[in-house]
């Protein structure tokens, strides 16, 4: 299980800074809410790599998901990722194609 505010605020920023130029090669900037867990803006383009709280920027993708499913999207992205968008508990806005791209930046970590 992931303990959803560690990964943003400690692992993630961790592991940016250990992979700065895998994390800039992703090339986007997202926007991820996760209703009582928190909001988080992840720079993952030349000019990252950052992952700060909050709603900081003009994001390229935004991704909604309650906590429960997010944690299924952890676990098997490719697997859960699809199924969560078709049900309808995964949102995206922007370029979809860039929400494909997240499991790169969770697999730096």
């Amino acid at each position: 299980m992931v303990e959803i505010k560690k990964l943003f605020n400690d692992e993630l920023p961790a592991a940016m800074l250990k992979h700065p130029d895998d994390a800039k090669a992703i090339g986007a900037k997202y926007q991820i809410n996760i209703p009582g867990e928190g909001e988080w803006f992840i720079d993952v383009s030349p000019t990252g790599p950052s992952c700060k709280a909050g709603t900081s920027g003009a994001p390229d993708c935004t991704i909604q998901i309650a906590g429960d499913d997010f944690q299924k999207l952890v676990e098997n992205p490719q697997a859960n990722g699809m199924q969560l968008f078709f049900a309808g508990k995964l949102k995206v806005t922007g370029n979809q194609m860039l929400a494909m791209k997240l499991q790169k930046l969770f697999a730096l970590r």
